[in-house]
């Protein structure tokens, strides 16, 4: 925490502050996206690299979702201590899951919303250097 608290502050000042965010899972999140720069052209592209992208997995009468089982699995650890946090501590989040229990989920498919509302978040939060992407060729 002494080493990469400073480093992860110092790179992305705006990431650390988010709620539910340390700087061990700011510090992951960073190292996912600082490893694939050419994969992140949207926040959907994001999502995808954290396995935090509803797939459908609807059978029959029913109309459901799961998370996306690519990516980088530490990148998706990372977004779900977020969660975990978040359910916890955060006011915003804990009605939030009220809200959407009552409305007949069950809490792995709240947990899977709320993946996919952070990473989302993240991905606007993340330093500008990362958001590069390739030049399109010029025609003539």
């Amino acid at each position: 925490d002494k080493e990469i608290g400073p480093l992860v502050t110092k790179a992305a000042p705006r990431l650390i502050a988010l709620p539910g965010l340390g700087p061990e899972t700011a510090g992951q999140l960073l190292t996912s996206a600082g490893d694939n720069p050419d994969r992140l052209r949207s926040e959907a592209a994001f999502a995808h690299l954290c396995g935090a992208a509803p797939v459908p997995a609807s059978s029959g009468r029913t109309n459901r979702h799961r998370l996306n089982r690519g990516g980088d699995r530490q990148a998706n650890n990372a977004l779900h201590t977020i969660v975990l946090v978040r359910m916890k501590y955060d006011q915003r989040t804990r009605d939030y899951v009220a809200r959407r229990t009552a409305e007949g989920m069950t809490k792995k498919d709240v947990i899977r919303c709320l993946k996919r509302f952070v990473a989302r978040e993240v991905y606007r939060h993340l330093p500008h250097m990362i958001h590069t992407t390739k030049p399109l060729p010029q025609i003539a």
